[in-house]
């Protein structure tokens, strides 16, 4: 049977899941214990490494030839707390010895497994990177622990494939799905294509499994799916190529002139979300003046539900959107081309970033570049120099050669040299397909776009 790594394709599926009450306080078991268990490593590896930083100890512990084996009595005090706490983290179940409430049977002892595993990857992602230190993590309305669908091979009856119905996580039907501990959980919402795989028994393997509860007090099951089997067939090349422009005014407005106007989910329920907010802080200072814990104050938590259920909304209000646009750039397109933007710089501009945050542009060009994987597609960024500023008919570069630059106010322009009226997104859009094909010259760019496209395709 082969692991996640050695299958060919891999899927994520999203469920909504419907727990019982005692299924729900299970839930809650095990996020606890897999937070615990997670903040336990980072406060005893931060300790482990305080004492580490004393000479002596270092010395003793680190193989050096010239080490002291005589020890003060803090010293020796030291040495002993650090063997200690190393054995302490060593294993899963060293840790549930430590504490035994770890060791109650309605916790799924792979959340553990899990707290450990994602604690050392958030150390190599440190390694790689160069930032984003593990830090504890805090008590949160949004619960969430992970576990594993596992498969156990019986050598009485052996199996060569893993499918979606018999491993430790697996499809009772097309309506309920079962996991550790939890038991059976009523789930909606299943895709077609998964109902293909359980009807037609195609084998495919179910890895990591993460339940959560959100601020609104929803319930998802998200499932890691792995296949030699292609999940989506791949579609058949038409030929077609397009750039497409991110901007403000209009959401995007592609190569051929046509845009997609600005949803502006945010904005348009910003005024409800503010009210809302209101009455919130008022009903939290209302709590803090009788002294009473805002977990136990009801009107407070009813209140916190309706704002966490506003913002849901308005997020997947703009996540639909996303999708479907995405969907269809990809499906009508063999080359999809854009810019690279970097949010999290353009977020400094402050007069703009309320409408950057808005339209959600980096959550928008990672599922073009995940859709161009699964549907057999090309997706590609491009630096955006110069795609604004430069005329699409004759090449020239505005803010250059003693030529105005343009400013985000001119939204129409026309070119000092050939004349050209331009509107800004339209023009830019072109650059950036004419930029990614290599075409920077003063012919017409339609031929030499649809010639390029002929020799690729």
């Amino acid at each position: 049977m082969k692991r996640m790594s050695a299958l060919t394709y891999n899927f994520g599926l999203k469920l909504r899941i419907y727990p019982s009450s005692q299924q729900k306080k299970m839930i809650k078991q095990n996020y606890d214990a897999q937070r615990f268990a997670y903040n336990e490593y980072v406060g005893v590896n931060r300790l482990i490494y305080q004492i580490s930083k004393t000479s002596r100890v270092r010395q003793l512990y680190g193989d050096l030839p010239f080490a002291s084996p005589l020890l003060n009595s803090r010293e020796a005090e030291q040495a002993d707390l650090l063997i200690r706490l190393r054995e302490r983290i060593a294993t899963v179940t060293n840790l549930k010895h430590t504490y035994a409430f770890l060791q109650n049977k309605e916790l799924d002892s792979l959340s553990l497994a899990n707290a450990k595993q994602n604690y050392n990857k958030a150390w190599s992602n440190y390694h790689r990177i160069g930032h984003g230190i593990p830090q504890f993590h805090k008590k949160s309305n949004e619960w969430a622990y992970q576990t594993n669908s596992m498969y156990v091979n019986n050598p009485k009856h052996p199996k060569k494939d893993a499918y979606l119905i018999n491993g430790t996580v697996r499809f009772v039907d097309l309506h309920h799905i079962r996991v550790p501990k939890l038991g059976i959980l009523r789930i909606a919402g299943l895709r077609n294509l998964i109902k293909e795989r359980l009807s037609k028994q195609i084998p495919t393997r179910i890895g990591t499994v993460t339940i959560k509860r959100t601020a609104a007090g929803d319930f998802t099951l998200s499932l890691q799916l792995a296949s030699d089997v292609p999940f989506v067939k791949h579609l058949s090349k038409n030929g077609q190529a397009i750039g497409i422009d991110l901007n403000l005014d209009n959401f995007l407005t592609e190569s051929n002139g046509s845009m997609v106007d600005n949803p502006r989910y945010y904005r348009k329920s910003k005024k409800k979300l503010a009210k809302l907010q209101r009455i919130l802080n008022r009903r939290e200072r209302r709590a803090k003046k009788r002294k009473c814990k805002l977990t136990n104050a009801k009107n407070y938590q009813k209140q916190r539900r309706r704002v966490a259920k506003l913002q849901a909304h308005i997020k997947q209000q703009r996540q639909n959107f996303l999708h479907l646009l995405s969907t269809t750039l990809i499906k009508n397109h063999d080359l999809v081309v854009a810019e690279e933007l970097r949010s999290k710089n353009l977020l400094k501009n402050h007069k703009l970033a309320q409408s950057i945050s808005d339209v959600g542009w980096r959550t928008f060009l990672t599922m073009l570049s995940y859709k161009a994987n699964l549907y057999g597609k090309e997706f590609y960024t491009i630096d955006p120099k110069y795609t604004t500023q430069r005329c699409s008919h004759c090449g020239t570069i505005m803010g250059h050669n003693g030529y105005d630059k343009l400013t985000l106010k001119d939204r129409e322009w026309i070119c000092p040299i050939c004349q050209t009226h331009h509107i800004r997104d339209w023009n830019a859009a072109i650059n950036i397909i004419e930029k990614h094909l290599g075409i920077w010259s003063n012919r017409d760019i339609d031929e030499q776009v649809q010639n390029k496209i002929k020799q690729r395709y």
